[in-house]
């Protein structure tokens, strides 16, 4: 079972100014007392003051300043600069009380706050008062000048707010050693305790504010730049502890088609893109590119740029044929110009977040980011810039930064630091080769996507922007005219090349052409060689077929070859014989007689 407790848990009350409330998660303690501390010129009245007129606004609640050093006629003055507009709250919901004090009258006789205190709770259950400020409570103590009766009255003040149940703000100024350690007991008293502390760092002013002390809460104990704005007081919170903001895979075009391609299809919606290189690298120009690029989509753009015109840089993009003027003229493309040497960089970025706010683009360019820093080298200029950046990101804002390094030989890194946190990094540089400068390219880093490691020539003229792929020759990357007569050298030697070829084809074609004719004639002669000897095998074989004919004829006509047929009689078994010969020699024989040489013929 779990029981409740008897101790009241603390309960908080906004003040309104952005940045403050959240590091103490909810504002100042209500009902209690609460502490404001600094040098001159740090913003004790302006947090005071505007803790009340929030209370007024926002939640109609009505409160009561009481002005121990200055006149109220003095504070709503100054305050007039806010816009708060004090005299009107001053009829229904605030009241002020000049509580100034002369040193003759503290010093004629015993002086408390009784009387004081008492009209003000008569003030406070008239208007129904939920908030009190004691401005200047360090110079009623210094009138005392009795740390007895300091401490009575102080005391005095906190026992009074308690059982009237008023939330309280109470100004010190800090000054020497030895003051601050006299009203060191003022820390111990209160609920909460908030320092702000003014300080010069080469020439640069910087506000900052601390949270001290805050009983019964945890609070942010950083100390945190502020900035005194048109709207008063704020404070530059780092935001919460873990990252929350929307992410998409959709792409925009960086404006260079060949540097889309070289990123796998441009940049990422919402990512923070860094181009740095040394002066003159057409950092502005990219930026330029990329602006154009977006409001060629119909999206809204800002431009801002440090220490040079909007109208200046629009006439020198028009040299590489970059238009800026029609989406001036249409209202979708706006440019911020402003120097870097007027206030400190947490005001100047105060400005562009009201500037941001005004504008509502999809699209940001800051060229360059690191003018920023450029005057100072402080934490502060890193610290702001990511803060900076970590705003734009929470807002969806696709933003390009150029960052200038300082000098032709500057290594890859930029001063505020951003290039840590940027998505896309774009390093441009020179290269200095036979008595010229040219420009070069390539992708540091890409989170999240493919990109090309290879370095890309770029290239400005008339006709507009261009990369082309470095030209190496011999171990040798070559750029401008030095590629260009290589190029023609290869070109040259190329066409050489191919008249020899050509030559020697014709050379080719016509040996060939000889030699089939060669072989034409070759070809002829075997064919005459052929008819020839067939001629003569013709030739020789009718003569052999004549004479053999000639003699069978000769044969015949003499009856050498006659045959002659003899039929002999039957013989014992029947048959009969015939006999073939010839009439030479005296005819055929028969039965073996003799012939010619005296055998007996036939009877």
């Amino acid at each position: 079972m779990k029981l409740n407790s008897p101790y009241p848990v603390v309960t908080k009350v906004l003040t309104g100014i952005q940045g403050f409330d959240e590091i103490t998660d909810g504002g100042l303690p209500q009902g209690r007392t609460t502490l404001v501390m600094g040098g001159p010129g740090c913003g004790k009245t302006v947090f005071a003051l505007q803790s009340l007129v929030t209370g007024a606004n926002k939640r109609k609640e009505a409160g009561i300043f009481v002005a121990f050093e200055e006149s109220t006629r003095q504070i709503v003055a100054n305050a007039a600069t806010f816009g708060w507009d004090l005299p009107a709250l001053a009829k229904k919901k605030l009241f002020f009380l000049d509580a100034q004090l002369s040193p003759d009258v503290v010093k004629a006789g015993e002086f408390d706050l009784v009387g004081m205190l008492n009209v003000l709770q008569a003030k406070a259950v008239e208007i129904q008062a939920k908030w009190i400020v004691f401005d200047g409570i360090d110079v009623l103590l210094s009138l005392l000048d009795d740390a007895v009766a300091e401490r009575r009255e102080i005391y005095r003040i906190r026992d009074w707010l308690h059982l009237n149940g008023l939330t309280g703000i109470i100004t010190q100024k800090v000054g020497g050693v030895e003051q601050d350690q006299r009203y060191n007991f003022l820390q111990f008293m209160v609920d909460c305790v908030v320092v702000l502390r003014h300080q010069v760092v080469d020439g640069t002013a910087f506000r900052n504010l601390r949270v001290m002390k805050y009983r019964g809460s945890g609070f942010g104990s950083d100390e945190f730049p502020i900035t005194l704005t048109s709207a008063g007081m704020e404070l530059t919170n780092r935001g919460p502890t873990e990252f929350e903001y929307h992410v998409t895979n959709e792409r925009i075009s960086s404006g260079l088609p060949r540097l889309d391609i070289m990123l796998h299809g441009g940049y990422y919606r919402g990512s923070n893109v860094l181009i740095s290189g040394a002066p003159g690298t057409a950092k502005s120009t990219l930026a330029g590119l990329f602006a154009a690029a977006a409001c060629e989509r119909g999206e809204r753009t800002l431009y801002v740029s440090f220490d040079e015109g909007g109208a200046q840089i629009a006439r020198n993009l028009q040299s590489v044929g970059i238009q800026l003027a029609p989406y001036l003229e249409s209202g979708v493309l706006r440019m911020y110009s402003t120097r870097t040497r007027g206030p400190n960089i947490e005001e100047q970025f105060g400005i562009l977040r009201a500037k941001v706010r005004q504008v509502n683009p999809r699209c940001l360019v800051i060229d360059p980011m690191s003018a920023l820093s450029a005057k100072v080298e402080h934490l502060a200029s890193a610290d702001a810039s990511q803060h900076f950046l970590d705003f734009l990101k929470g807002e969806g804002i696709t933003v390009v930064n150029t960052s200038l390094e300082g000098g032709f030989t500057a290594d890859e890194a930029t001063a505020t630091g951003i290039s840590t946190i940027a998505d896309t990094w774009i390093h441009v540089s020179y290269i200095v080769q036979d008595g010229e400068r040219n420009r070069a390219l390539t992708i540091v880093k890409s989170r999240g996507t493919g990109h090309s490691n290879q370095v890309r020539e770029l290239t400005l003229s008339d006709e507009g922007v261009s990369l082309t792929d470095v030209f190496v020759a011999q171990g040798k990357v070559l750029m401008g005219v030095a590629r260009w007569e290589w190029e023609q050298e290869e070109n040259a030697t190329t066409r050489r090349t191919q008249v020899a070829t050509d030559l020697k084809r014709l050379q080719l074609h016509l040996s060939q052409a000889e030699a089939t004719a060669r072989l034409q004639v070759v070809q002829t002669e075997i064919e005459a060689r052929n008819a020839e000897i067939s001629l003569l095998a013709d030739s020789t074989g009718s003569a052999s077929k004549l004479l053999r004919a000639d003699r069978a004829m000769m044969r015949k006509m003499r009856h050498a070859d006659e045959e002659v047929r003899v039929v002999t009689p039957p013989t014992a078994n029947g048959g009969s014989e015939i006999h073939v010969g010839s009439k030479t020699n005296g005819g055929p024989k028969a039965n073996g007689g003799p012939g010619k040489n005296g055998g007996k013929g036939p009877a």
